[in-house]
């Protein structure tokens, strides 16, 4: 389908600087733009690209300054990174949906399908599997026995959600993932260590989006919870009664360690590691890699290991570069200084 500047500019409550009927009917990177395609600018290190691009139009933010005139035409919006996302999301919704049941999938007779789903071959949905209408299920995917998944949720190959484990409305859970495998819990004994059954399920709340071969346990008794927007990155694993806030969202390799509470708005950067049985309290910003032992207050902006202020984190990075040097000036000082007690003792014995 194409679309005109025009068109595109009411969408996203733009203003037109060039062709109002140039069009396009596809999205590229700024820096690799061909005709027919539209792009965006919203980082200015790539503000050269814009002069060269290819690409029919180009998205821009309402204050950005340009030294020369550009070919493509331009649709200058109040943050042009907002508004791509806005129009790709109304372009993959119009992609066409898959509907039926294919006749490789085995569903359970006691489960229950809703209306204007798909359900791809190799599914295989367990007995009392309620799945809700829209819903895509593609090859691969397994649901178990009285698990139940909300309207228009999306599972990708290979996914499996664990018997009794609850999905909700309008989520992603994409390939590899795995909702409600058993938490990581042992009692040790004198013959090495005892699997403490983990009967408890995983519940994951509305327009959730899980990354792939991420994982979230179930609860040894009672859920591990994912509450409504939480956005998880691939690879990232959610141990055993967990509470992860509303909206919050984790980059690749986050690790949260059992019966830890995660609050509201959160942001966490890769590999960023949480202690079992700590708060975190809501709008907390964690940078990569960051280790934290201890619960946290509200509102902070924190990286490093235990987390510290961003002008203290790289303070103290500045001195770790000079600490082959000052251990070296340490060990001189040290010396003078037994070179001195040793000239007083020598002095005080003399006199």
């Amino acid at each position: 389908m194409e679309f005109s500047a025009q068109q595109i500019a009411e969408l996203i409550q733009g203003r037109i600087e060039g062709d109002a009927n140039a069009t396009v009917k596809t999205f590229a990177k700024i820096e690799e733009g061909v005709p027919g395609a539209i792009s965006f600018l919203s980082n200015k290190k790539y503000i050269n690209h814009i002069y060269d691009t290819k690409s029919t139009i180009v998205l821009v933010d309402d204050d950005l300054v340009l030294d020369k005139p550009v070919s493509a035409t331009l649709i200058r919006v109040k943050s042009a990174y907002e508004a791509v996302a806005k129009l790709l999301q109304m372009y993959y919704s119009m992609r066409p949906k898959k509907k039926g049941i294919d006749p490789l999938a085995f569903i359970a007779p006691t489960a229950k399908i809703g209306k204007d789903c798909y359900i791809g071959p190799f599914v295989a949905i367990g007995p009392d599997v309620t799945i809700g209408d829209g819903c895509v299920l593609h090859p691969h995917v397994t649901v178990g026995e009285c698990a139940s998944i909300g309207n228009n949720t999306e599972i990708y190959s290979n996914a499996v959600v664990y018997h009794h484990c609850k999905v909700g409305n309008n989520c992603i859970l994409h390939a590899g993932s795995v909702i409600g495998a058993d938490g990581f819990g042992f009692a040790p004994s004198a013959e090495g260590y005892d699997k403490i059954p983990q009967i408890g399920i995983v519940t994951i709340e509305d327009n959730v989006e899980i990354g792939a071969n991420t994982c979230v346990d179930r609860a040894t008794m009672g859920s591990t919870y994912i509450r409504k927007g939480v956005k998880l990155d691939n690879l990232v694993q959610i141990a055993h009664n967990t509470d992860i806030g509303a909206n919050t969202v984790m980059s690749a390799q986050v690790g949260v360690a059992g019966s830890a509470k995660v609050g509201e708005w959160c942001m966490f950067g890769g590999q960023v590691g949480i202690a079992g049985h700590i708060t975190i309290g809501n709008k907390v910003m964690l940078g990569a890699q960051s280790g934290v032992p201890g619960s946290l207050k509200d509102n902070q902006e924190l990286i490093g290991t235990p987390p510290m202020t961003m002008t203290n984190y790289f303070r103290s990075q500045a001195i770790v570069k000079r600490l082959p040097e000052m251990y070296r000036q340490m060990n001189e000082m040290q010396k003078t200084i037994k070179e001195l007690e040793q000239k007083i003792k020598e002095l005080g014995a003399n006199s």
